[in-house]
């Protein structure tokens, strides 16, 4: 079940917000965990036991690193619990690569590198005295399972939202209200963004021949794609959260303005970023090392990174691309340090470099991902810009809606009409009024049965 779906916004959402309204203060964490488990059972029903297991294996070791005394065995703990982690999500994403076979022919669990983050996260913390091992299965067993954040992050540290599963949550009209508009957000950008410029770009990767203007509009589609869809998935999770009383971190912050390789990353998939720092990056000494050992653990963390997206080439090519990049940055280009102009020119260098990776990321195989990005600039193709205007025909109005709002730009205006005195009467009708408008726009396509990918289900 995903979140930009009839079944889940019309009958199963409506239902958990009736069922935890309703029940007394004591029952509402078990409510969600009931529901987290039937929404992930919806779509995959076999690897629920999986998830199960990993949550009981790593409550049990969570309360023997918590309570021993002892540090040798708190380590032994610790460490038995990574490696049956790390083991399992080897096993079902990764063990047919390496192979060469396919010994695994059940799928993979989805969220399966999401929720293992996140049973990571809290087995660490709980070693390193962050956190105190939690007592309570059920409530280990909601932090690991809610759904709102289950197969698609944000990665949520338990050190976030500890004190919200504890205590009594209050949700409040205004917090409700809050979470509801910005689910709303998500689905119009996941449904009628993202959804819509899919198209545009799966011609151009599907197609065969196709011209350089062509092959640059179907990397700049694919770039809206992936942000949107990503990007609207996290707001939704982010809405559903603040509607049963959690707030999540914030996942995106408008990337495609990044001034720099190092900036983007600041801005893009921050939970992940951010939990590859903290728990990789960091205890490998970070940058407080000598440059070669530096050097290296760019290499480890973001050879991780792109592992950590997918069993193929293309990713580690992809992270590997980004280990280069950020190197350069940081020893030979040190962007920070120039004048406007060249900062000017950076940006542009650093948009262009995300979006040939992006080419890189949605590739079946390298030879595909050189072809592609060598086409782009003209070698071996014809420009043809008929061609290019002939795949945005009708899909126009989503594109440049998409490059607009990655702009910020919007937001900007949106910022300072609300400054205006005017817009303090208004805004309230005019932003409820619109949703609701675009609202019933996206769920008219999820009627007719429109294109309803998700690229982030498959990690």
């Amino acid at each position: 079940m995903v979140f930009s779906s009839l079944i889940f916004t019309f009958l199963f959402l409506p239902a958990v917000i009736l069922f935890y309204g309703i029940a007394p203060r004591f029952l509402k964490n078990y409510i969600l965990f009931a529901a987290s488990i039937l929404f992930y059972a919806y779509g995959e029903p076999r690897f629920v036991f999986i998830m199960l297991g990993s949550v009981i294996i790593n409550y049990l070791t969570g309360l023997g690193i918590g309570y021993t005394r002892n540090r040798i065995l708190k380590r032994v703990l610790m460490i038995l619990s990574v490696i049956i982690d790390i083991g399992i999500l080897f096993i079902y994403k990764y063990l047919n690569f390496f192979t060469g076979r396919e010994i695994i022919h059940s799928g993979l669990p989805i969220g399966i590198s999401f929720y293992t983050f996140q049973i990571l996260s809290y087995v660490i913390d709980v070693y390193t005295g962050r956190v105190k091992a939690q007592k309570n299965l059920f409530t280990l067993a909601l932090y690991i399972s809610f759904f709102p954040q289950l197969i698609a992050g944000p990665i949520v540290r338990y050190t976030d939202i500890e004190k919200q599963i504890m205590t009594d949550r209050k949700v409040t009209i205004d917090d409700f209200g809050d979470g509801a508009l910005r689910y709303t957000q998500g689905f119009l950008k996941k449904v009628l963004i993202a959804n819509n410029v899919s198209l545009i770009a799966e011609k151009v990767f599907t197609g065969t021949d196709m011209g350089s203007a062509a092959l640059w509009v179907g990397a700049m589609a694919y770039a809206v794609q992936i942000y949107f869809d990503f990007s609207g998935y996290s707001d939704m999770a982010i809405g559903l959260g603040r509607m049963f009383g959690f707030r999540f971190r914030e996942n995106f912050n408008l990337p495609y303005t990044a001034s720099s390789i190092t900036d983007f990353w600041r801005r893009w998939h921050i939970s992940l970023s951010s939990w590859f720092r903290d728990y990789v990056y960091i205890p490998l000494g970070g940058s407080r090392v000598s440059a070669p050992r530096h050097i290296l653990n760019l290499f480890i963390v973001w050879s991780l990174t792109g592992l950590w997206h997918g069993a193929n080439y293309t990713f580690i090519a992809w992270g590997f691309s980004y280990f280069v990049l950020l190197t350069l940055e940081k020893y030979l280009i040190r962007p920070e340090k120039r004048g406007t102009v060249f900062s000017v020119f950076y940006r542009i260098f650093t948009l262009v470099c995300v979006l040939l990776l992006w080419v890189v990321f949605n590739s079946p195989s390298l030879g595909f991902a050189g072809s592609y990005i060598t086409g782009m600039f003209g070698i071996g193709r014809a420009w043809q810009f008929a061609e290019a205007l002939s795949l945005v025909r009708g899909k126009m109005l989503y594109l440049v809606c998409g490059l607009l709002l990655s702009t910020g730009l919007p937001q900007d205006i949106f910022a300072k009409l609300q400054r205006l005195r005017i817009s303090r009467y208004l805004e309230p009708f005019v932003i409820t009024a619109s949703a609701a408008v675009l609202m019933i726009w996206a769920v008219s396509f999820l009627a007719v049965g429109t294109h309803n990918p998700f690229i982030y289900f498959n990690f």
